[in-house]
């Protein structure tokens, strides 16, 4: 076999163009034999099997950068630059990460789980090059749903305008995770199915190479007659317009096609656009056939593509679907909002029974969150549902434009806490900390499905402003849902068990966590009260306070930052009102640092969310409450 030769990517140098191609088909039969046991990004991998070899064929990386927008669909490269033997560990705790990783390898030059930052990357890299005066090529491959990005159009602007060396390959498979949507997609697919563009330039090319000697006037004229043609046949050649020379489009499972054309993008001078076609799943029916289901996929049996999931209760994703339907059935003001995410946050059944209700802006999280603002000022009930982590980046228009305006928005904020194998650029354990200092903001998390049930319902009768949901990934707890929900008091937290040894104020499925702390701690005699503290804002005033009277040692346990989240949010109250606490507080989550992939049980262990540590806690501050009422020993 080929690809048991090639260790780095030099070792492709050698090698013709037939042997590419079988390499090309070595690798796919690699990849989803490998994914099969430890799932992971296959369509998109098996979508940039060609084009990830003519990159490292002709170019010398890490000298050369190449920059994987996402960084996803960076398996190819991985294989190329050494990391094939640790194919079984991937997306394991301490094991291969599925994204671009720069403590991995020097051939991993830029990271990122968010899309649409490779150019503005690109830019920088170009811009150190020239100015510490190098001579590397700088190579961004991005897709066409991250295109759609502003933060890449902000870049292709600032590009086009600085005219530095660069190319951009765009990655054009129709896809991001979902079908792409808006009208630079449906730009790019008249540009892909456009033959007439392309028979017209071959033509043209041709004829201008039988001429003897073009120069001066005439090869200015015959340049001009080629843009000629561009803009005659093709309505706004847009990347020529941002300053680009555009090359394509090309198919991207040609490597003749994709060497000769890159070879002449090399001899462009400012940035270049290689427009490459290329199938997501290809090589693979099942992911061919559905490249949305196969983006990131679960363990699964090759022969059929059966994908392999364990039995039980529906994920908190399908609880917050079925609710939200049910919701708009009887409202029909209510209105869903995802920044390309339909079937991840849960969308789906929903598009399918309320089209017209059903907004998916593509990936702009930013343009959905003020759009949100605008429906809610009109009358509407919007509900932007999104990652934790995506949330993220519309930062400023929740703050500028929903709680401002104190905009009546519903937040469902999937993926809250750890989301295991997608790692530290995907974990949802910042937003208590952005979201809770923002006026206006509410924010709850439930304890199981049946309090997801009645916090949605809490939230669209909710018509003060800004509310938000946040619920983790993983699967409810099989509770059923009542038939009668009734929705909660706006603050009102639940005390679940009593006791009067110490308290844990604990929120989500560190509701769980408490639990086994306090059975651990019954059987040394330790009774511990849990109180369920669902609403992160606004706290529950009364009960702080009565527990101040009361001062039993505190730990406040939660899936999320510690600094600025929950628990500093109670020390804070006691703070403000100027109340001394007679026990200890303490505070557990996440610590300052980023928890990369894994188990989701063993980043909570790498980060000490477990029973063991809390109970050891607890007992710990056990002495100081005797010192505190009999003196010093």
């Amino acid at each position: 076999m080929l690809l048991e030769q090639i260790n780095e990517p030099k070792d492709l140098k050698h090698l013709s163009v037939n042997q590419l191609e079988q390499l090309a088909g070595e690798i796919r039969e690699f990849l989803i034999a490998k994914l099969s046991a430890t799932g992971g990004h296959l369509a998109s991998n098996l979508g940039v099997v060609e084009l990830t070899l003519a990159l490292h064929f002709l170019y010398d990386s890490p000298k050369d950068k190449f920059i994987f927008d996402v960084g996803h669909q960076s398996y190819v490269h991985k294989i190329l630059t050494g990391r094939m033997s640790q194919f079984d560990s991937l997306r394991q705790f301490k094991g291969l990460c599925g994204f671009v990783k720069r403590a991995e390898s020097e051939h991993d030059v830029w990271e990122a789980g968010h899309s649409s930052t490779s150019l503005s990357a690109a830019m920088g890299m170009a811009l150190a090059r020239d100015l510490k005066g190098e001579d590397n090529k700088v190579v961004a491959v991005i897709g066409d749903g991250a295109l759609t990005g502003g933060m890449a159009l902000e870049a292709l602007n600032h590009i086009g305008h600085e005219k530095k060396n660069l190319m951009v390959i765009l990655n054009d498979n129709e896809m991001s995770i979902a079908p792409n949507v808006g009208a630079l997609h449906h730009y790019l697919g008249k540009i892909r199915t456009d033959r007439h563009y392309q028979k017209a330039k071959e033509e043209l090319n041709q004829l201008l190479n039988k001429i003897p000697a073009i120069g001066g006037k005439l090869a200015k004229t015959a340049e001009r007659l080629k843009d000629s043609i561009k803009y005659l046949l093709v309505s706004g050649i847009l990347f020529e317009q941002f300053g680009f020379t555009y090359f394509g489009p090309v198919d991207g499972h040609d490597i003749n096609q994709l060497l000769d054309v890159m070879e002449q993008a090399n001899n462009a001078s400012g940035p270049v656009l290689v427009h490459v076609i290329t199938v997501k799943g290809k090589g693979y029916s099942p992911a061919e056939a559905d490249s949305y289901k196969w983006h990131g996929i679960s363990p699964y049996k090759i022969e059929s593509g059966q994908v392999l999931k364990a039995v039980g209760p529906p994920m908190y994703t399908e609880v917050f679907s079925d609710a939200l339907i049910e919701l708009a059935q009887k409202d029909k003001r209510i209105v869903a909002v995802t920044p390309a995410m339909p079937g991840g946050s849960g969308l789906t059944k929903f598009a399918k029974i309320f089209p017209d209700r059903m907004i998916d802006v593509g990936i702009a999280e930013q343009h959905a969150a003020t759009m949100c603002a605008a429906l809610a000022m009109e009358g509407m009930k919007p509900v932007f549902a999104v990652y934790s982590t995506f949330l993220q980046r519309a930062y400023d228009q929740v703050v500028h434009d929903i709680c401002r305006h104190n905009a009546n928005v519903v937040f469902a904020i999937d993926r809250a806490g750890f989301v295991g194998p997608d790692g530290e650029t995907h974990q949802g354990v910042y937003d208590i900390a952005f979201l809770r200092h923002i006026p206006n903001m509410v924010l709850m998390m439930p304890k199981d499905e049946n309090e997801l049930h009645r916090m949605m319902i809490t939230a669209f009768e909710y018509n003060e402003g800004p509310i938000a949901i946040r619920y983790p990934r993983v699967n409810a707890l099989g509770v059923a849902i009542d038939k009668q929900s009734t929705p909660l008091q706006i603050g009102k937290w639940e005390t679940v068990r009593d006791g009067d040894s110490a308290v844990i104020l604990a929120i989500g499925p560190m509701l769980q966590v408490a639990e086994e702390t306090a059975e651990q701690l019954k059987r040394e005699g330790l009774n511990i009260r849990i109180v369920n503290a669902r609403f992160i804002k606004p706290l529950d005033e009364t009960m702080l306070l009565q527990l101040a009277k009361e001062g039993l040692n505190m730990i406040v346990l939660e899936e999320g930052a510690v600094q600025g989240g929950l628990g500093s949010a109670v020390l804070e109250f006691y703070s403000i009102h100027n109340k001394s606490y007679n026990g200890s507080v303490r505070l557990v989550g996440v610590p300052d640092l980023f928890i990369e992939h894994g188990s989701i049980p063993e980043q909570r262990r790498e980060a000490g969310l477990t029973s063991e540590r809390v109970a050891s806690e607890i007992k710990s501050m056990l002495p100081l409450v005797r010192k505190r009422a009999h003196g010093p020993a």
